[in-house]
């Protein structure tokens, strides 16, 4: 029987830029994708007859409001800064997190 072939080791700088990589190009390019048709809940809101109560949230006029961008007119570039500005937000808030709680050495402080 053979035995598999160990794996190359992978730096984790190089790793997270990948993993980074692909978020953005996921979060920027395949939102050209995504669909135009309302989500689930106003859908059924409209089928059910209670669409037209509904209201602006308070961040409805927002610079990244309803999965676009306000000042850009391509639709599609519009989402794609929308996705990545949020990308951005998201690793910033957890990586921020992530320092805040990690463990310290007591010996190096």
């Amino acid at each position: 029987m053979s035995r598999p072939l160990p794996l190359p080791r992978v730096s984790r700088r190089r790793f997270f830029a990948a993993v980074l990589l692909v978020t953005l190009l996921v979060a920027g390019g395949l939102s050209y994708l995504a669909s135009a048709h309302p989500d689930g809940l106003e859908h059924v809101a409209a089928t059910t007859g209670f669409g037209d109560t509904a209201r602006d949230s308070a961040a409805a006029g927002s610079p990244f409001a309803d999965y676009g961008t306000q000042g850009v007119d391509d639709p599609w570039l519009s989402g794609a800064v929308a996705g990545v500005v949020g990308v951005a937000v998201v690793l910033l808030l957890a990586g921020g997190l992530a320092l805040a709680v990690r463990r310290r050495d007591p010996e190096q402080d």
